[in-house]
């Protein structure tokens, strides 16, 4: 068997492989087997192209500068070596291959191309952060400046006065007590939506008739205008006839028709339904999908165990959507603290300040006494207080994640 050379041969050195394929273009590669295996001669062939190949007693192929591995494998040395005239040796690079169950390619691997920087996502990115920049940022900045300034008049220019206006909110009665509105609204909105969505969530997520059905009927109110729902309430909850109070007088103790919003202890409670009523079926909607993630394998296991339907909730289905829970009390005491349309138009903060929260008292003293610099720094604390919710959430998912990992 004779190999092929290009080019004249010179004396006392050996051939060095050439790229050129063994026999026909179609063989520039080594072929399967009938038995899946790789045709070891050829495989041979093709790594030593250029050079002669023979054949042992057994039929093993026998390579220049190749040698068999402990597990039989034969395999092509790292190096390969030319001599030159007897005096020592020159290094020559060689392909290493092994030739048993892997297959070989005769393509040379292209050099890795250097990856050149996208800046898709940061032109993507640049209309959020102009949108974010002009009404979030800016406005913030213009509300923590105005705070530190006050205006006689809508056309004479701001006076500085430092924290004049932070020391009258300190000695403001009428803004604590909003503050102390703000959080019993905000508290009651947070347990009554949040229940209402958990329980709303476990009963679409069981199989019955008509379940797609439910779940569609469930996000109406969510999906209602708020001008409108507001309107509905005001008609139900009449003190003359208003259907709420066909229901109220089912009540053994109520002898006479309650005065839904014009009574200071009943209105905070008509406007937390009524809250908790538009923003549940949003929640609820979150914790189903939070639900449909829990391994059915895990409570199946522990009713095999003997636990009850309310303990296989409990131990295994509560914690395991807790994180789902944590975000939506963030979520919901923010949407509780910003409400504006149904507080202003079902009662305007009244009656008697009774449900005037930060939102409501910002706007009263903005557009009711125009004082734009006291409403500025009431916002401001509203803001501090929004911020500390939410980094004392964070603080608390972060502990979980750390204890969740050392368990």
């Amino acid at each position: 068997m004779s190999s092929r050379h290009s080019g004249p041969e010179t004396p006392g050195i050996c051939r060095v492989p050439q790229v050129e394929a063994w026999g026909s273009q179609r063989e520039a590669s080594p072929r399967l087997d009938t038995t899946g295996r790789i045709d070891t001669l050829n495989a041979v062939k093709h790594l030593f192209r250029g050079n002669e190949v023979t054949e042992d007693s057994n039929g093993e192929p026998i390579a220049p500068y190749a040698k068999p591995d402990r597990d039989g494998t034969l395999a092509a040395a790292g190096r390969a070596f030319v001599l030159q005239d007897g005096k020592g040796r020159q290094d020559v690079e060689a392909m290493s291959v092994a030739v048993g169950t892997q297959s070989i390619s005769s393509d040379r691997s292209q050099p890795a191309r250097r990856r050149r920087p996208s800046f898709l996502p940061y032109l993507l990115a640049i209309p959020i952060l102009f949108y974010e920049g002009i009404f979030v940022l800016y406005p913030i900045y213009q509300g923590i400046k105005s705070s530190f300034y006050t205006q006689a008049n809508l056309g004479t220019p701001p006076t500085w006065v430092g924290l004049k206006n932070y020391r009258r909110l300190i000695d403001d009665e009428f803004f604590w007590r909003s503050v102390k509105q703000t959080f019993l609204f905000m508290g009651g909105v947070i347990v009554v939506s949040i229940l209402f969505g958990l329980l709303s969530a476990v009963v679409l997520n069981r199989a019955f008739f008509g379940r797609s059905a439910a779940r569609g009927i469930i996000t109406l109110p969510w999906a209602f205008p708020d001008v409108p729902a507001v309107l509905i309430f005001i008609w139900m909850l009449n003190p003359q006839f208003g259907v709420m109070n066909v229901f109220a007088n089912w009540l053994p103790w109520v002898d006479a028709n309650p005065k839904w919003l014009l009574d200071p202890n009943l209105a905070l409670i008509s406007l937390i339904l009524i809250t908790a009523w538009k923003g549940f079926p949003f929640y609820s909607l979150v914790i189903l999908a939070s639900l449909q993630t829990v391994p059915s394998e895990l409570t199946e296991a522990a009713r095999v165990d003997g636990a009850t339907r309310w303990q296989a909730f409990r131990a295994v289905t509560l914690p395991y959507i807790t994180p789902t829970l944590m975000l939506l009390v963030v979520l919901a005491s923010i949407y509780a603290f910003k409400q504006f349309t149904i507080i202003w138009l079902m009662t305007g903060g009244g009656p008697a300040g009774a449900t005037e929260t930060i939102v409501i008292r910002i706007y009263q003293t903005a557009f009711r006494f125009y004082d734009f610099s006291y409403a500025a720094t009431i916002g401001v604390a509203g803001f501090l207080i929004v911020l500390t919710i939410s980094l004392i959430f964070l603080y608390v998912q972060r502990r979980q994640e750390l204890e969740g990992g050392r368990v």
